[in-house]
């Protein structure tokens, strides 16, 4: 299905194909990458468990999200709220309003299972610019603190500033 086709962005469903490409999109800038990742994110969309979703840009894949409508993960989870989750931008891509997108139609499909979507994102500065755009899109934090490996990181407790080291955002929808 095709969400958005206007000024060179098209966002649509994902597909196997894409996989690949992300992954090598990925490694060609230096993140460490796994095609596995994506399959499962295809497999959960064939389970009806997440919505996955792709951006074109000028006809090359350019960044990818998923919408989990009833998350088992992370603050709100099992409470019937959608979250956000794996969005990204392959950098050379970005600047293009590719982003600004993925999160519009994310929100709107979002928006048709409850009125408040939540993401986690990471603390480290890889993903400072994601934590900018939460923020100026409407996020604020859940209270609940710093999770780590999806469990609230106790005070005093010892964590790595690594990807899973995540901060918990929602936003009112309407």
């Amino acid at each position: 299905m095709i969400y958005y086709n206007t000024n060179g962005i098209v966002i649509r469903d994902m597909q196997l194909s894409d996989a690949q490409m992300i992954t090598d999109g990925e490694i060609a800038q230096g993140w460490d990458a796994s095609v596995e990742k994506y399959e499962m994110r295809l497999k959960h969309q064939a389970e009806g468990k997440s919505i996955s979703l792709v951006a074109e840009y000028e006809g090359n894949i350019a960044g990818y999200i998923n919408i989990y409508p009833d998350s088992e993960w992370g603050a709100f989870a099992n409470q019937g709220y959608p979250e956000i989750v794996d969005f990204g931008v392959l950098m050379k891509y970005r600047n293009n309003g590719i982003g600004s997108k993925l999160m519009d139609i994310a929100e709107q499909i979002a928006a048709q299972y409850s009125d408040v979507v939540y993401l986690g994102v990471g603390l480290h500065n890889g993903y400072g610019s994601a934590q900018r755009m939460y923020v100026k899109r409407g996020y604020i934090p859940d209270g609940t603190g710093v999770w780590y490996c999806d469990k609230v990181c106790e005070q005093y407790a010892n964590c790595c500033n690594d990807d899973d080291l995540v901060l918990y955002f929602s936003k009112k929808l309407r």
